[in-house]
């Protein structure tokens, strides 16, 4: 079970980061705008539509990434300070009280939404010449289900924590210096208190 679960994460992080480097091309495309804007005084007219399809892009493509990282924004002050059963339990209610029938929705009218755009052949109304942009609404049902499989494993991994009281192992990446930071901390503070421990130890047999 734990190398299926291993399986989607390292797919969602496939994609995530394949599409990371949208954040390249959308720093290239706005300098050569910049540069097109206002050194050479003419504009580009497709600059806008392009830096707004990869910046969409590189964010909901990111989204099942993210999730399995175990990386979303969450207002943990209570929830961090429960054991890890209460934690997976309060996870399982809220991805089926909230989270799937958000997705389920997005998969639904995603899909129309990229239909009627698809059989319009859909042109942006923001500039001249408009780019076609059915296929960048075609991302948002795809979206829907990298983050429907995500979520499956997510609740798998509640359930296998409720029977055993621990979180099973999930994928990392490079953490944030502050966490890195405050874990070589505590890390320090331990250390020190179990060398003093061992000194007053060693007093108290002398």
């Amino acid at each position: 079970m734990q190398s299926v679960l291993l399986a989607v994460d390292r797919l969602n992080a496939f994609i995530g980061k394949t599409f990371a480097w949208c954040i390249v091309i959308l720093m290239l495309a706005i300098t050569y705008e910049v540069f097109r804007r206002y050194v050479l005084r003419d504009p580009t007219t497709w600059a806008y539509d392009v830096s707004l399809m990869l910046y969409g892009a590189l964010f909901m493509m990111a989204g099942a990434y993210t999730l399995s990282r175990n990386g979303h924004v969450r207002g943990d002050f209570l929830y961090r300070k429960w054991a890890p059963r209460a934690q997976a339990k309060c996870d399982l209610v809220l991805y089926f009280l909230f989270y799937f029938p958000g997705i389920l929705a997005l998969i639904y009218s995603g899909w129309n939404y990229f239909q009627l755009s698809y059989m319009l052949n859909e042109h942006s109304s923001f500039s001249p010449d408009g780019p076609v942009i059915w296929p960048f609404k075609g991302i948002i049902p795809i979206v829907g289900v990298m983050m429907l499989a995500q979520g499956v494993v997510e609740v798998v991994r509640c359930i296998i924590c409720i029977r055993g009281g621990d979180w099973p192992q999930r994928l990392h990446d490079v953490e944030e210096m502050e966490k890195v930071i405050l874990e070589e901390a505590a890390a320090r503070k331990e250390e020190a208190l179990n060398a003093a421990e061992r000194e007053a130890t060693t007093r108290g047999a002398l």
